[in-house]
């Protein structure tokens, strides 16, 4: 038996499949997921989701959520989700890049939030392209 991984963003379903095994970006750190796992309640941050299917590593990039998991299925709703293959890696260094200087150009509160969050989500993309072409 495998689990059964559902990931649903608010306009369509960016996942449905079965895995072996299945890595989650918590908002207390990585979580692997093996089949017989403990039923689990967890935020999800943005980061990278590592599905593995048979020898096979899937990243997914997300984007913020909460994970479920009970009886071998994994439901995860998220804010927002992208696949790799959506992913131009010369683009995403660039956005980085720009991401982390508006960070560091940012003058008040709402400016530092809202540039942290597009720097961890360029992050997330570069991870995530690394880890396919690995």
């Amino acid at each position: 038996m495998k689990l059964n991984i559902r990931v649903i963003a608010p306009d369509r379903t960016v996942w449905d499949a079965n895995a072996e095994e299945v890595i989650l970006p918590s908002s207390t750190g990585q979580v692997g997921i093996l089949k017989g796992h403990i039923p689990l309640l967890t935020a999800i941050d943005i980061g990278v989701m590592r599905v593995r299917i048979e020898k096979e590593w899937q990243p997914i990039i997300l984007l913020g959520g909460f994970a479920e998991v009970k009886d071998n299925t994994i439901t995860i709703l998220v804010n927002g989700a992208e696949q790799v293959s959506e992913i131009d890696l010369n683009t995403a260094q660039k956005n980085l890049d720009k991401a982390t200087k508006i960070l560091n150009e940012a003058k008040n509160d709402k400016d530092k939030i809202e540039a942290t969050q597009n720097l961890r989500k360029a992050r997330a993309r570069i991870q995530a392209a690394n880890v396919l072409s690995n």
